[in-house]
């Protein structure tokens, strides 16, 4: 079984007297209180020994250590150096400073920690506020925004060359138990990706994509052509499971794509398009009507203290309009109450999402852009309290800014959508520990 606390501190750990500590301190306060978490960590980690490490690392370490990883927003390299070389992060994480795990042990166990325990740790962290000062839940704001994966700008050409790659790669890997000869032909495919991006005429950039296409396919021949030999053998890999049953429905996918767009003169909806061969769940989202993102939408509920009380990772790209009801639903499902004001930005306003509200026990709602609706609906004609609840959304813009700028909301490096999602409610639960133990 797992050890989830820490039971001897080393003599060597010590509290340094600096800022840094002092929110430290006051993010161990809060955990040190709901010792209960720690159970939720263990059943994510598992009683696996790969996870270990040399010496063993306890749930607590594990839990305070992807702390540390959210607030200092740093790589698995950079954290292990940190906590060798931070007496504040060695006091906080409770670790040995002589016995600090590797980066892959590091990686292992905060990986492993579900997006799921990291809403369930930020929905406890706003219930045991909920209702005081600090946080009286009576008024909340909404809005959107967009975490972006960690993938290039896309384009069909370097889809294909990625394909050619990454199945190349396989069969270099296959090859001494499947036997299949074949003929690499990366350096033909890069040279066919470079030009076709920089062909000015396109005649010249359709020639490019008609011989990528052909590689493509020649190439996939040859995978399929191994996996047959490879499942006559016997052989059972999950690399092998992977490449069948996720990557080649995904080269078909980007084949189908190209020929649509490039060839056929076809606008491809944005829901039938893979962006990325490596992060396939990724959207394309558009907002304002300029800017194009490529990564998932989140629907975000602040409260006054500016914790974020609730949030949705969307699949697809939903409009704001359509989401302002279900956020609503959810606080009052996740919390048993509802606010009696709530500030929402333009995009969510509409007549029924009003009425939705206001049938629901909400007292006031303040659209920041009316779109035909009255102050009167609104907040009952009272002016002044509509000007407050507009300059109170205003304020989650710069909630927003914070949690891109300082914790990583911007663009999300952890691969998969489970991770995705993981790192987004990890971002979410660090940034609220750590305005908690600011607010003293």
């Amino acid at each position: 079984m797992r050890v989830r606390h820490t039971t001897q501190p080393s003599i060597f750990r010590f509290r340094p007297e600096h800022e840094i500590s002092d929110i430290f301190d006051g993010m161990s306060r809060w955990l040190d209180d709901h010792p209960e978490v720690l159970e939720w960590i263990e059943k994510d980690l598992g009683a696996d020994g790969k996870r270990l490490g040399r010496t063993g690392m306890t749930c607590e370490q594990v839990l305070r250590i992807g702390l540390i990883k959210q607030y200092r927003q740093c790589s698995y390299r950079e954290l292990r150096v940190a906590l060798a070389d931070s007496l504040s992060t060695q006091y906080f994480a409770r670790i040995d400073p002589f016995a600090i795990p590797a980066r892959s042990t590091l990686q292992a166990n905060v990986s492993a920690i579900k997006a799921e325990t990291w809403e369930q740790l930020n929905r406890m962290l706003v219930e045991s506020v909920l209702g005081t000062a600090f946080e009286p839940g009576e008024r909340i704001r909404i809005d959107s925004t967009v975490s972006e994966t960690h993938i290039l700008d896309p384009t069909d050409s370097k889809l294909l060359y990625d394909s050619v790659r990454v199945m190349t790669r396989f069969l270099k890997k296959v090859k001494p138990w499947s036997g299949i000869k074949f003929v690499n032909h990366c350096r033909r495919a890069k040279r066919r990706w470079l030009g076709a991006h920089s062909a000015k005429q396109d005649d010249d950039r359709a020639a490019m994509y008609r011989d990528l296409m052909k590689l493509v396919d020649k190439t996939r021949v040859w995978v399929f052509e191994a996996l047959e030999s490879l499942k006559n053998k016997g052989f059972d890999d999950p690399v092998i499971t992977q490449m069948e049953t996720e990557f080649l429905p995904l080269v078909a996918i980007v084949m189908d794509q190209t020929q649509r767009r490039v060839f056929d003169g076809e606008s491809v909806p944005a829901s039938e398009k893979v962006v990325s061969i490596f992060e396939p769940h990724t959207d394309i989202i558009k907002k304002g009507g300029r800017d194009v993102y490529y990564g998932h939408k989140i629907n975000l509920t602040t409260g006054v203290s500016g914790l974020v009380v609730d949030a949705v990772i969307e699949r697809g790209n939903p409009a704001d309009e359509t989401r302002f009801m279900p956020m609503l639903e959810r606080y009052q499902q996740a919390y048993g109450q509802l606010p009696s004001q709530v500030a929402v930005d333009g995009g969510y306003s509409s007549q029924a999402n009003l009425a939705a509200a206001k049938a629901l026990g909400v007292e006031d709602v303040g659209f920041h852009k009316r779109r035909s609706l009255t102050i009167e609906e609104m907040t009952g004609g009272d002016h002044w309290l509509y000007r407050e609840l507009r300059n109170f959304r205003a304020g989650i813009e710069a909630g927003i800014s914070y949690l891109k700028r300082c914790f990583g909301l911007k663009r999300v490096y952890w691969k998969g959508w489970e991770h995705f999602c993981a790192s987004i409610w990890a971002s979410i639960f660090a940034h609220n520990l750590v305005r908690l133990a600011r607010s003293g």
